[in-house]
């Protein structure tokens, strides 16, 4: 589809009735996704979806206009999702323009306190002139909102008036089921409906492999007697759901001894704690594994060791040290002359392995291996003619 033809139909009016000094432009196609909750899986249906729409155009776009965890980045704040695809796509535009509010824990406080009519007009504003500079010269843009339809609302900037706001048409993404998955995108579809914000559909991401057929069928005929499309089903992948070592360090607060360079893109399937012998905790000693034991357990330690000298291929992937323990000098000289990656928290091992189990995996910049998943799961599972279609013949959309 060429760029000239593309630009020649332009999607439905913005909000005007929102954006009265700012007239945005009316030419780049727009879709916002939103999530039914936190950790749907957003910024993974993002990245699918700007590989889908790069074999359509190569004028694609994104921003995160409204951003609740962020990084630092020189003097700016910007969401952790939009510095991820910037990082993975390298758009050639400011990265602030990416992410131009951060909202942190104050900021609904402060926003109270404030006049806050003025206040909301000059972040609509600021939401407004991001996105023109991440939309320049775009075909499309991803719009990627902060949860479901109604979190922002207590700035007067939620989702569903983002995106009406923006003129954006809205795909909702929501964890695999039937029953639950309809029931939450029923609701979260209601408050883009009281804005008059087209659906062009649904994607059900995480769901078992196994389900998928059953799933896709009743899904898919309960969606569409609420008018939402099924654009697709995302089978969940366990390589996805892996956190890495970095990852693991950060969460619970640990600091690393051995092997940082080695560890910290380490993917992590299996926790062990080493509350056994020497010989009970061989067998788990591969590729993947997470050791958790204290620093005196000097058995366990040596068997790691003597794992990685007879094949640098085996042994555990790391082994995390609790209580702040730490092993006798002579262990520790022989742990420092292998790549084990060692890392020490001063929790107890219960405490440590419950911090592991809660963890929210999102994926990070240098999770090179998890990138091309990604791609090929919405390649092979997205109905992307619909996507297309919805600006097409936007009217279609709303009915």
């Amino acid at each position: 589809m060429a760029k000239k033809e593309l630009l020649s139909i332009s999607p439905f009016s913005v909000g005007e009735d929102l954006v009265q000094d700012h007239p945005l432009n009316t030419t780049t196609r727009r879709i916002f996704v939103a999530a039914s909750k936190m950790n749907e899986g957003k910024t993974t249906s993002c990245m699918g979806l700007f590989n889908l729409l790069k074999r359509e155009s190569s004028n694609v776009g994104y921003i995160k206009p409204i951003g609740q965890r962020f990084v630092e980045v020189g003097e700016d704040k910007i969401d952790e999702d939009s510095y991820l695809l910037d990082k993975v796509f390298n758009f050639s535009v400011p990265i602030k323009a990416l992410s131009p509010i951060a909202v942190d824990s104050m900021f609904t406080r402060r926003y109270i306190d404030e006049d806050s009519e003025n206040s909301l007009e000059l972040y609509k504003d600021e939401v407004c002139r991001a996105f023109d500079r991440a939309s320049y010269e775009k075909d499309y843009i991803i719009i990627e909102g902060s949860g479901h339809a109604g979190v922002g609302a207590s700035i007067g900037l939620s989702n569903a008036q983002v995106a009406k706001i923006l003129g954006a048409q809205v795909i909702l993404v929501t964890e695999g089921g039937i029953g639950s998955a309809i029931d939450e995108l029923a609701l979260n579809k209601a408050l883009f409906d009281n804005l008059g914000v087209p659906i062009i559909g649904a994607i059900l991401n995480k769901v078992i492999p196994d389900k998928i057929q059953m799933v896709k069928h009743y899904a898919g005929r309960g969606l569409d007697r609420l008018g939402i499309p099924l654009l697709g089903v995302i089978p969940v992948v366990e390589q996805l759901k892996a956190p890495n070592l970095a990852q693991v360090v950060r969460d619970v607060g640990g600091r690393w001894l051995n092997a940082q360079h080695v560890g910290k893109k380490e993917r992590i399937n299996k926790v062990v704690i080493g509350a056994m012998t020497a010989k009970g905790v061989l067998e788990y000693m591969q590729k993947g594994v997470l050791v958790v034991t204290p620093g005196d357990r000097q058995d366990i330690l040596l068997a790691a060791i003597a794992c990685m000298n007879s094949d640098e291929t085996q042994g555990v992937s790391g082994i995390l040290l609790t209580s702040n323990v730490l092993p006798y000098p002579n262990l520790m000289q022989m742990l420092s002359r292998t790549n084990i990656p060692v890392m020490i928290s001063s929790d107890d091992a219960y405490t440590v392995v419950a911090k592991i189990n809660k963890m929210t995996i999102k994926t990070q910049p240098e999770d090179k291996d998890k990138f091309s998943i990604i791609e090929d799961l919405f390649k092979e599972n997205m109905d992307v003619d619909t996507i297309i279609n919805a600006f097409s013949n936007p009217q279609s959309s709303k009915e």
